[in-house]
């Protein structure tokens, strides 16, 4: 076994200091350079390589997290992340000509700068320690801003593990990390930011927003979701039953992404339960407790939570049901509910619950998808593509997988919408989400003649200046689009009369 560092909470009159100290080095510009920038991460990498076994060794400790779930889904996750943004930098940090500039500004130059957005707070989540607290860091070093980080103390040995690599790798000046509970959250809250980025829970999600709004602080808000898997007639029930057991087993069913409640058309209700038995066997054939590849519940708080919405279910327990409070244990459990008010279907579980509830049709089960939540984090429509292509068009969600489970690829955008979150990472999404794109003008003293027109006194100028700048109507007034449009703008310089036309003609020429 690796040894660990014990966690330490920072102390509160510690908390400004350290602030203050971020907030400095980004005044003092320190991390604009994007060489500097790119030094950070590549040291990150190496660090998170170098204690690999340890990320992994704290992840079991603290979750019981199987060794393949760690290696994939937080050291290796975060290690390609890295590569990626140090690949792609300096393309996303390089300032972007403006799109569909008029003609008659084209000569200011105008162009798309990414400017970071200052001193900035990250607070991170215990089901991926790792990767959903290390993740959005990445980005923030990448946009040069200084980053405080706050890991989760509900995964202490991974927060551990998280505050031993980024005092081993990054600056300390533009990057430190605060340990803590709710006295040591409600410090940072309480200070004044230029980004906060929160993964977690909706509750704890409300008194970020509202602890940021005195300041206006611009929030990120990475949230679950009661989110619906549902199941058409169509649907081939084995890849139905394997692909969502995988995705609810997964840390023990602690995921933001997982599903919470399946509608199964009523004539593949059966089907569906049995193939679910079948997969529970080929994953765990000596039962989920004695496999090494299932996780634990990560503390008797979450467990209690999660006993009571088994105890309080009208359901029946068609597969599992086991508990063990001293492990933290709780068998993969498949329920059959009469209605979406069922407790295990009215709020997130974040638990290996599988409420099914057997359906009419398509229609139903849409309608009831809206109903509980109408903006989850994900949604897992199963069926063939018209089956799928209804559920798209008449549902919301962050995110959509196809006849599969909480499949997310590490460079899409990943957010919730409503109720759910707002704002996305993941990719060059990362990145984007920490800068402030800022528009630059550059106006050449040659343009003084053209420019003119604007000053005043303004008599005889208002027909020259919309003869040039007007831009008019390819419909007309019944919304009905006009014929020959493109040919219109191509003999106008834009569209509108041969009149407006002549007027982009004449600014043309007066700039030759």
């Amino acid at each position: 076994m690796v040894a660990l560092p014990e966690l330490k909470f920072t102390s509160l009159d510690e908390i400004p200091e350290r602030i203050s100290t971020a907030r400095k080095a980004f005044m003092e510009h320190k991390t604009r350079d994007i060489e500097f920038r790119l030094v950070q991460l590549r040291k990150l990498y190496w660090a998170i390589k170098d204690h690999e076994e340890e990320i992994i060794e704290a992840c079991a400790q603290d979750l019981r997290k199987p060794r393949f779930e760690a290696a994939v889904a937080e050291s290796g996750w975060i290690m390609n992340d890295i590569v990626y943004t140090t690949r792609n930098l300096h393309k996303w940090a390089k300032d972007e000509k403006a799109p569909e500039i008029d003609l008659s500004f084209k000569f200011m130059n105008p162009k798309i700068r990414k400017d970071p957005l200052g001193c900035v707070l990250v607070i991170g989540a215990f089901n991926f320690p790792f990767q959903l607290t290390l993740g959005p860091a990445i980005g923030a070093i990448a946009a040069g801003n200084t980053v405080v980080i706050k890991p989760s103390e509900n995964a202490p040995r991974s927060a551990a593990v998280m505050q031993k690599i980024v005092e081993a790798s990054l600056d300390p000046s533009c990057y430190t990390i605060i340990q803590g509970g709710i006295p040591e959250t409600q410090a940072l809250l309480a200070e004044r930011w230029d980004k906060i980025f929160f993964t977690g829970g909706a509750t704890v999600g409300r008194i970020v927003a509202k602890a940021a709004a005195p300041h206006l602080t611009p929030v990120v808000l990475e949230l679950g979701g009661i989110n619906p898997a549902i199941v058409s007639k169509n649907a081939n029930p084995r890849l139905v039953a394997r692909r969502l057991l995988w995705g609810k087993l997964m840390n023990a069913g602690q995921v933001c992404t997982s599903q919470n409640y399946l509608l199964v058309d009523k004539t593949l209700v059966g089907k569906v339960v049995e193939e679910f038995k079948i997969a529970y066997k080929e994953f765990y054939p000596q039962g989920a407790k004695n496999s090494p590849d299932y996780s634990r519940i990560v503390n008797p708080g979450a467990f209690a939570r999660l006993k009571s919405m088994l105890d309080n279910t009208n359901g029946k327990i068609l597969m599992g049901g086991t508990m063990d409070e001293k492990e933290l244990f709780i068998e993969p459990t498949v329920v059959q509910v009469e209605s979406v008010d069922d407790s295990l279907c009215t709020q997130e579980s974040f638990g290996p619950f599988i409420p099914i509830l057997a359906v009419e049709n398509l229609d139903e089960a849409i309608a009831l998808a809206n109903g509980v939540q109408s903006t989850p984090l994900g949604l897992y429509p199963f069926g063939n593509k018209a089956d799928i292509e209804k559920v798209l068009s008449s549902t919301r969600s962050g995110g959509v997988s196809c006849n599969d489970a909480a499949l997310h690829i590490p460079t899409l955008p990943f957010g919730g919408v409503g109720e759910s979150g707002y704002g996305a990472y993941r990719g060059r999404s990362s990145f984007d989400v920490w800068v402030h794109r800022r528009p630059v003008t550059s106006s050449p003293s040659w343009l003084e003649a053209i420019l003119s027109i604007r000053y005043p006194p303004y008599a005889g100028k208002l027909s020259k200046f919309q003869a040039a700048s007007t831009l008019h109507p390819d419909f007309d007034r019944n919304g009905k689009k006009l014929t020959l449009g493109w040919l219109r703008a191509l003999f106008t310089l834009g569209g509108g009369t041969a009149k407006a036309g002549a007027g982009r003609a004449a600014v043309l020429a007066a700039s030759e």
